[in-house]
């Protein structure tokens, strides 16, 4: 091959790799919305339903549950999510990872117990 042919498609692959990247870049992660809960805890399961609401990185919204319901708070950077409520007196701790319309991950519960949890997005 010659060497001005190795250049271009060199300079071809830079590109197409470039294109990819940046679309991936452009796919930002809505969490915006209601997701159902699955969480389980030492043998027992739970389904919250937290509704969040994303500006950016910041996260807000409200825990429906077993303990009652409470304001949430929290970030989501890149996939990466957290969010945590207070209910009696104890602060909760949801981290995970989302992936389109499903997030998974893990809780912890003031120290006391954690748990692993699955959520799906409500269709609007």
């Amino acid at each position: 091959m010659s060497r001005l042919a190795t250049l271009l498609l060199g300079f071809s692959l830079v590109c197409a790799l470039g294109a990819g990247l940046a679309m991936a870049a452009d796919e930002k992660i809505d969490v915006n919305g209601t997701w159902d809960v699955e969480i389980e805890i030492g043998g027992q399961t739970g389904k919250p339903v937290f509704t969040l609401k994303q500006e950016g990185e910041k996260l807000s919204g409200q825990y429906k549950g077993q303990f009652g319901e409470a304001d949430v708070t929290g970030t989501l950077k890149g996939n990466a999510i957290e969010f945590s409520f207070e209910a009696q007196g104890a602060k909760i701790v949801y981290k995970g990872t989302v992936d389109k319309d499903t997030m998974k991950g893990q809780a912890d519960y003031a120290g006391q117990a954690t748990g692993d949890w699955k959520a799906k997005k409500k269709a609007a």
